[in-house]
C-alpha cells in the first residue's frame, strides 16, 4: 500500500483585524521536522508511524498550520493548495490519502478551501482511490467536502483531547476502505444553529457519549458533531451532524437526522452561559479556595482574536484585586522593552490594546520586571498525548498585586506552564486569568478550585445575535426561535 498524506490548516475568524499570510504559516515538507520540530508530534508524522506497522510506504506532502486569525491570502491558499496537488501528481498511484485539515479555513475568493482542496485531490486520484479527510470540530462541513471526500472525521471532544484518537479511527476506516473491506457512506444533517458547546458540560457530554455508544451499531463507521465555527461569515456556517454508514446511505441520513433533531430539541440547554466581567469577578472573589480559573473566552487568539485586549486586566485594576495573574498578552514590543530592562528593573510600560478597536485601550503601568524566557514552550493535551506549541518570548511583569505574562508569539493559553515558566506559581495565585474559550480546560482544570468564563468585548464574544453576519445564512437559532419549524 502507497500512503499519501498533507496538512493545511488554519480557522479563519473573518471578523479578526489580523490577515493570514505566508508568514503567519509554520511549515515543513517531505517529512522533515527540523523547520518545525514541534510537528514531528503532528497527526500526519502518527498516520506515518501507523503506516510503518503495517509495511506502507508513506509519501508525505507538506504541513502547513497558521494561528487563527482573518482571512487566508488567496496567493497563499493557492500555493500551498497547489503545491500539495504537485506532490500528490508526483506520488502517483497512491492507494489511499489521508489529509489533516481544519474545516474552517477561508481564503480571498474561497469561502470553503478544504473542500476546494479535497475536490483537487480528487481530480488527481479520481474516483476509486480513497480519502480520508480528520476536521477539527469548529468546522464548516460542506457537501462539497461529502461529495469529494470519502470518509470524514471530526474530533469529539472539546478541549480537543482526542485528536489521535480520531486519527487512528481514520487510518482505519480509510485503510480497510482501500481494501476493499468497507463502502463508506456519509450523510449529513443541518441543525439551524450556531452556538459554542462544550462537551465537557451537560447536556452535550451525555449526548457525545451516546454518539460513542451508537458508533458501535451494526453498520454504524462513525458520527461526528460539526460544532461549527460561529465567527466565519461563510456560506457553510452552522452545527451539523455527520453519520458515516458502510454502504447503507439511508441508514446514514436517517441517523444523521434523528441526532440532528436530537441536538436542535436541546438548543436552549447546550448553550453555555458566560458572567459579565465584574459578575465573573465577583463571582471567583466568592469562592473560598483558589487558584480561581477565568477564562476571557471573547480574546482567544485560537479563534482568530488579538490577544492583546484589557478589558478584564483594566477592571482588576480598578478594583484594586490582588494576588491575580494574567496570561498571556500579546504585545512584542513590550517582551523586547522587559527584556531589554532586565529582571528586577522597574519601568513605564504601555500594554495591549495595540491590534485593533476590540483590543481595548492600551494600559500605560509602571512595572516590575520579575521573569523572562527565551523561547517558551507550552503543552497541550492529556498526559499520554502531548502537543508542544512555542510562545516565542515571555515576559513576567508586576503592578499593584496583579502578575501579567506578555508574550511575543501569539497564540492561546493551553496550561499552567504559561506561568510557570516565568517564574511564577499559579498554585500561589487567587485568580488566573486565561485568554482562550475551553483549550484551557485540559490542563487548567487540574489545579483549579473552579473555573468561570467571561464575555468581555472581543473578537471572539459569544453574543452570536449581534455577529453582523452579511454572507451566512442567518436563519438560524439563537437568532431565530425556531429555524427548523417544529
Amino acid at each position: 500500500m502507497k500512503l499519501f498524506t498533507a496538512s493545511l490548516s488554519t480557522e479563519t475568524n473573518t471578523f479578526s483585524p489580523i490577515p493570514t499570510g505566508l508568514k503567519s504559516f509554520a511549515i515543513t515538507r517531505k517529512g522533515d521536522y527540523s523547520t518545525f520540530p514541534p510537528f514531528a508530534d503532528s497527526v500526519v508524522a502518527f498516520w506515518r508511524k501507523l503506516a510503518d506497522e503495517r509495511g506502507w510506504q508513506t509519501v508525505e506532502s507538506l504541513i502547513a498550520a497558521a494561528e487563527p486569525a482573518g482571512k487566508t491570502l488567496k496567493v497563499v491558499y493557492e500555493r500551498y493548495r497547489d503545491e500539495i496537488i504537485a506532490d500528490l501528481t508526483a506520488a502517483l498511484p497512491v492507494d489511499l490519502v489521508l489529509l489533516d485539515l481544519h474545516g474552517a479555513m477561508v481564503a480571498d475568493g474561497y469561502d470553503d478551501c478544504e473542500g476546494d482542496l479535497i475536490a483537487a485531490v480528487r481530480e488527481v486520484v479520481g474516483g476509486d482511490v480513497p480519502i480520508g479527510v480528520e476536521l477539527d470540530l469548529h468546522c464548516h462541513i460542506t457537501d462539497l467536502m461529502i461529495e469529494q471526500a470519502t470518509i470524514i472525521i471530526t474530533y469529539k471532544e472539546y478541549p480537543h483531547t482526542d485528536i489521535f484518537d480520531r486519527a487512528v479511527e481514520l487510518f482505519n476506516l480509510t485503510a480497510d476502505t482501500a481494501a476493499g473491506k468497507l463502502k463508506p457512506a456519509m450523510a449529513l444533517f443541518d441543525t439551524g444553529m450556531i452556538g459554542l458547546y462544550y462537551p465537557t458540560q451537560e447536556p452535550v457530554k451525555s449526548y457525545v457519549d451516546r454518539i460513542k455508544q451508537l458508533e458501535r451499531e451494526p453498520g454504524v463507521l462513525s458520527i461526528s458533531l460539526g460544532h461549527g465555527f460561529p465567527w466565519g461569515d461563510v456560506p457553510g456556517l452552522g452545527t451539523k451532524v455527520l453519520v458515516v454508514t458502510d454502504g447503507d446511505p439511508a441508514q446514514a441520513a436517517a441517523l444523521a437526522e434523528q441526532l440532528g433533531r436530537e441536538f436542535y430539541a436541546m438548543r436552549a440547554r447546550v448553550m453555555p452561559s458566560f458572567h459579565t466581567i465584574d459578575s465573573g469577578l465577583d463571582a471567583a472573589l466568592a469562592v473560598e479556595g483558589s487558584p480561581v480559573v477565568l477564562a476571557d473566552v471573547s480574546d482567544n487568539p485560537g479563534g482568530g482574536a488579538p490577544g492583546d485586549s484589557t478589558y478584564i486586566l483594566k477592571r482588576l485594576l480598578e478594583r484594586g484585586i490582588t494576588g491575580a495573574a494574567v496570561g498571556c498578552i500579546y504585545d512584542p514590543i513590550a517582551v523586547t522593552l522587559a527584556f531589554e530592562a532586565g529582571i528586577g528593573a522597574t519601568l513605564d510600560l504601555r500594554i495591549g490594546g495595540k491590534m485593533g478597536l476590540m483590543s481595548g485601550d492600551p494600559l500605560d503601568l509602571t512595572v516590575t520586571v520579575t521573569g523572562l524566557q527565551a523561547q517558551a514552550v507550552q503543552r497541550f493535551g492529556n498526559d499520554d498525548a502531548q502537543m508542544s506549541f512555542p510562545m516565542g518570548d515571555c515576559a513576567a511583569v508586576h503592578t499593584a498585586g496583579v502578575d501579567i505574562v506578555l508574550y511575543s508569539q501569539r497564540g492561546q493559553t493551553f496550561s499552567p506552564e504559561v506561568f510557570s515558566n516565568v517564574g511564577i506559581d499559579p498554585l500561589q495565585r487567587r485568580l488566573l486569568v486565561v485568554k482562550s474559550t475551553q483549550h484551557f480546560y485540559a490542563r487548567f482544570s487540574r489545579i483549579a478550585s473552579q473555573v468561570i468564563y467571561v464575555s468581555a468585548p472581543g473578537a471572539t464574544a459569544p453574543d452570536f445575535r449581534s455577529i453582523p453576519y452579511q454572507i451566512a445564512d442567518k436563519n438560524r437559532y439563537p437568532m431565530v426561535e425556531d429555524p427548523l419549524g417544529t
